[in-house]
């Protein structure tokens, strides 16, 4: 299985580090780790056996937190690559949070096959990105969605 480097998701301060999806301190959570790779975003997943729809398949509602956490993990690498920065290199990123989620299923996705989302970012307001992503088992398409994603708000802040 590849494995990202440098995850946007290991530069998010403490305490925005806890989303059951992507967050490196939630003990419980499924740890989702987006990078860059070439100009498109990549997170891999392996889907545990709790992660089973029916017996060989796996739960759509996993499908759909990959496609939100991969789209707001995007669009923060995104926005910390327009400002000038890279994961690794010491700045800390922008935290994003979801305004719209959409996914599509397209066939069902087996068990026992590692999850490939890949991401692709456009700015639509300096505060809004959108994430177009594809979920691939193997070289199937499973899944497809769409995540706006905003800078977190003030308000979120402890």
């Amino acid at each position: 299985m590849e494995k990202i480097t440098h995850a946007i998701q290991d530069e998010y301060p403490d305490e925005f580090a806890h989303c059951f999806g992507c967050g490196r301190l939630n003990e419980a959570g499924h740890h989702f780790r987006t990078g860059w790779d070439g100009d498109k975003t990549i997170t891999i997943y392996e889907p545990k056996e709790e992660h089973k729809a029916i017996p060989g398949f796996v739960y759509g509602g996993l499908l759909a937190s990959l496609v939100d956490c991969h789209g707001t993990g995007s669009a923060a690498l995104a926005l910390h690559r327009k400002n000038g920065h890279e994961p690794g290199s010491g700045h800390a990123p922008p935290r994003f949070v979801t305004a719209s989620l959409h996914v599509d299923y397209l066939k069902p996705t087996p068990q026992g096959t590692a999850l490939k989302a890949i991401g692709t970012v456009e700015e639509i307001h300096p505060k809004k990105w959108k994430t177009s992503v594809e979920v691939f088992a193997g070289d199937t398409l499973c899944a497809k969605g769409e995540v706006v994603a905003v800078v977190m708000p003030d308000t979120f802040k402890i």
